[in-house]
């Protein structure tokens, strides 16, 4: 996992090709807020959290489920080598 401090939101933005709104919006963070964390104002950790699965992992979190949480927490404390397969597997799938 990445280091989020490390992380320069603005340079992320413009490699991606976006502009502020469209960057930011996928956050659910307004124009105006993201140009100020841009401009060096301390981002909060639940945003940098977002800005991390959002625009590094490339994960639509309008598709996230709550039930999809619990499915993974359940299999990580009682079927963790199932889990680890699925892993695997959907790994896989993911090069063809």
């Amino acid at each position: 996992m990445k280091n989020m401090d490390k992380i320069d939101a603005r340079e992320i933005r413009r490699k991606m090709g976006m502009n502020q709104q469209q960057f930011w919006s996928k956050l659910g963070v307004t124009q105006s807020g993201g140009s100020r964390y841009e401009s060096g104002r301390n981002m909060p950790r639940p945003v940098q959290q977002l800005l991390r699965l959002v625009h590094v992992e490339n994960i639509d979190i309008a598709k996230v489920k709550r039930e999809d949480f619990e499915v993974i927490e359940y299999l990580k404390t009682h079927d963790p080598e199932h889990l680890k397969s699925l892993k695997k597997l959907a790994r896989a799938k993911l090069k063809k």
